[in-house]
């Protein structure tokens, strides 16, 4: 059973009691473009909410974006793929000079550069391509390497190679602390999303109308308390 959290009333008098009621409420929102089976059957990687879901490219953008808004991060990776580099390889060998100038335009360009070369260098000396990196990487592997915090390794796992894992951040902390729950790390806020989900998944399939995967779930979730926190200025 989900550990209990202290709650209280918002300003609009909604009380949350559980992740899963929390995720109806967001749904309700219409904040994320409709999702039924036959869209998930015929568009299943825009429907992850992270652009280009399911692909290398979330492996660079997850640390693109520390500290740096997504636009900036979007015109970085545009400059990657208009020079043929976003894939592994590529980004293992460029001269670091010319890789910092291709992302200067986001925060801390240098160290993110080192960071990203260094991982991908990483990945192909354990793993020897994208392929097997994305079928046997761990939790733990990821978290070793320079740079990859818990919310940036679940955003690759979860966004990038489609893992059940949800992704806990300062949206998620701001949100929740909105609704009086006073859960102070991220793995506390991680499990209280997680839990009340698989608790009541029955509940979440008739509230999509089809059983949608947990991956799926997680990072449609994930989404939605992103951007009702931008949309309320939370």
């Amino acid at each position: 059973m989900c550990k209990e959290s202290k709650k209280s009333k918002t300003g609009m008098n909604l009380r949350i009691a559980n992740s899963y009621e929390l995720l109806e409420f967001l749904k309700a929102q219409n904040l994320l473009p409709p999702l039924d089976v036959k869209r998930f059957q015929t568009q299943k990687q825009a429907c992850w909410w992270w652009p280009n879901a399911l692909s290398f490219e979330v492996i660079i953008g997850a640390i693109l974006v520390q500290n740096t808004r997504w636009e900036q991060v979007s015109s970085a990776l545009e400059s990657l793929k208009n020079c043929n580099l976003l894939d592994l390889e590529s980004l293992g060998v460029i001269p670091l000079v010319s890789l910092q100038s291709l992302i200067q335009n986001v925060g801390f360009y240098r160290q993110k550069a080192e960071r990203i070369q260094r991982l991908c260098q990483n990945i192909l000396a354990s793993f020897g391509d994208y392929e097997s990196f994305c079928a046997q990487v761990s939790r733990e592997w990821l978290l070793s390497q320079k740079g990859i915090g818990e919310e940036t390794c679940d955003a690759i796992l979860c966004y990038g190679l489609g893992r059940e894992v949800m992704v806990a951040d300062r949206y998620t902390y701001k949100l929740l602390r909105s609704y009086g729950y006073t859960l102070e790390s991220y793995c506390d806020l991680q499990e209280w999303l997680e839990c009340g989900i698989t608790e009541n998944y029955d509940k979440v399939c008739a509230l999509y109308g089809f059983q949608i995967p947990l991956n799926l779930l997680f990072a449609r979730f994930h989404g939605k308390i992103v951007e009702y926190c931008k949309q309320h200025k939370i």
